[in-house]
């Protein structure tokens, strides 16, 4: 866990700077809106109803900037795509601000994974910016989804954007006015396309931003938190190799360490197994696994020592007494280890 490897740029480079230097859109429009949320938290939604499922969503979304979704795990998912389960969550996401990531953990040939991605009953494509791919079958699978992604978004009516906006990208000419609303908990409001960062001194900052880009994104999941998984550093550098093939597409990795290397890199890490200790305990790294094989480490760790940029944290937040208030430790605590990483 978190090997000894040459400390990168992008650890003391704050988000802000480096969307500056970000090859995909999606990228681009995540650190922004981390920066603009003050959030580096993904949430891992991993409850057993779409009910639940939006219920959360709803709830915790003001402290998130991603949500991770496993759909196949939910009873009740409507699949209609204008008004099913897909759908209400991209409203959700356009009221809260933040990008939906679907855990499908792709991993079959480059064919196979193109049906999974864009057909069948989910149509996951249609509703999730984000998907992995466990790259096990090999490269193709990579090369798979990036040509289903290119094939899909070259059949839609839309325009790219390179400033972000909170919602989910959506083509222009479905583009709806949007209620004025203010989310207290990020000082962030929506009117439309326009996006106000709110100062605690009583005045208004406003800033005109556009859609975001019309794209979707790849993580390749490079290393996983759990006791005698197989993804040794021959495993890792594949991914990390076929990452840098698809700059385009692949937005980073699901890992335990930042795994950027190469001066060129800039990839973003989103790693699992991150818990707290309870309220006023000390954070001493390690927290007690799950006994199913799951390991877990603090915010502090993870960010702060292995250079993650996202924690994924799920039953820490979900199994809480008060959700919405454990989102917000969570949030706190991981932003106050990226400003430590990068001396803010």
């Amino acid at each position: 866990m978190c090997a000894d490897r040459p400390k990168h740029p992008t650890l003391k480079a704050t988000f802000a700077e480096r969307a500056k230097g970000a090859s995909h859109p999606l990228s681009n429009y995540l650190l922004r809106l981390m920066e603009l949320k003050q959030s580096n938290l993904c949430l891992s939604a991993d409850v057993t109803s779409a009910r639940e499922l939006l219920h959360l969503a709803d709830k915790v979304g003001p402290s998130i900037v991603v949500l991770k979704t496993h759909y196949d795990i939910l009873a009740g998912w409507d699949y209609h795509p204008q008004t099913g389960t897909g759908a209400k969550l991209g409203s959700l996401a356009r009221k809260h601000g933040f990008l939906i990531f679907e855990d499908r953990k792709f991993g079959d040939i480059g064919h196979t994974v193109q049906m999974q991605y864009t057909g069948g009953t989910a149509r996951i494509i249609d509703w999730a910016h984000i998907v992995n791919v466990n790259m096990v079958p090999g490269k193709a699978a990579v090369q798979g989804l990036a040509e289903a992604a290119a094939k899909w978004r070259s059949r839609v009516n839309y325009e790219v954007k390179t400033s972000v906006s909170v919602g989910t990208p959506f083509p222009m000419s479905s583009t709806r006015r949007m209620e004025p609303r203010t989310t207290r908990a990020t000082g962030i409001s929506v009117q439309g396309r326009w996006l106000r960062q709110v100062p605690t001194n009583g005045t208004t900052t406003v800033e005109k931003e556009a859609l975001p880009p019309y794209e979707r994104g790849l993580l390749i999941l490079a290393q996983m938190s759990s006791t005698g998984n197989f993804m040794n550093e021959e495993y890792t550098q594949a991914c990390v190799e076929a990452a840098r093939e698809h700059k385009d597409f692949v937005m980073g990795f699901v890992s335990q360490e930042n795994l950027n290397s190469s001066p060129t890199d800039s990839f973003l890490h989103m790693t699992p197994g991150c818990q707290l200790p309870p309220e006023g305990e000390e954070e001493n790294g390690a927290v007690m696994g799950d006994g199913l094989g799951q390991n877990y480490n603090t915010p502090a760790k993870l960010v702060g020592l292995c250079g993650t940029d996202i924690i994924i944290v799920g039953r820490g937040i979900i199994k809480a007494g008060d959700p919405q208030a454990e989102a917000k430790r969570y949030r706190d605590r991981a932003w106050t280890a990226y400003q430590k990483r990068t001396s803010q």
